[in-house]
């Protein structure tokens, strides 16, 4: 009876080292959960929402406009946000009258941006006047919900080495599961 209680527990250990084995590689180098908490991506994450942050794309290609990704905040890196995508490295962006204007080497004199995943009649709020440069390795980000959200118009660029991931889908709740492709803009 000894000897079963020893194989038992044997046989278990084997299957925890095993699963870890497993999970922690994929937990910490590959996917990772994500807990929505706020407003400020709304209509589309709402606040106590699941969701699967895919962090292995971006060691291979780099983030594009549209992508929806989780951030370390800059101010304060044990603070983690998630956003959209709006402008590039060596970008500029200008908020000017409501909309999001982009200035790059395909459009020098700027061309304002399509936002379909906005509600509709929201406007985006910021200083008319100010232009902002990115740094080859920062990204403007900007809530869905422009009104409710703390994004680079208040805390500026987000640097790339903050970038946690990409959302890759939504498990929570369940009658909302998707996947979220990256958003095509059209200029």
């Amino acid at each position: 009876m000894l000897k079963n209680f020893f194989v038992f527990v044997f046989e278990l250990t084997k299957v925890v080292l095993i699963s870890l084995a497993i999970i922690i590689p994929i937990r910490y180098f590959l996917i990772q959960p994500f807990y929505v908490k706020g407003a400020s991506m709304e209509p589309n994450f709402h606040d106590s929402e699941y969701l699967i942050i895919d962090e292995i794309s971006y060691r291979f290609n780099q983030p594009k406009r549209g992508d929806i990704i989780v951030f370390k905040y800059p101010r304060n890196p044990q603070e983690y946000f998630i956003k959209r995508i709006v402008g590039l490295p060596n970008e500029k962006v200008q908020v000017r009258d409501g909309e999001i204007y982009i200035f790059n080497k395909e459009n020098p004199l700027g061309i304002k941006i399509d936002e379909p995943y906005l509600a509709d009649g929201v406007k985006t709020n910021g200083s008319d006047e100010e232009v902002i440069s990115l740094k080859n390795d920062e990204y403007y980000v900007l809530g869905d919900n422009r009104n409710f959200s703390k994004d680079s118009r208040s805390f500026g660029p987000v640097n790339k080495s903050f970038v946690v991931g990409r959302v890759l889908l939504r498990g929570w709740p369940f009658d909302k599961v998707n996947l979220f492709p990256v958003q095509q803009y059209s200029f």
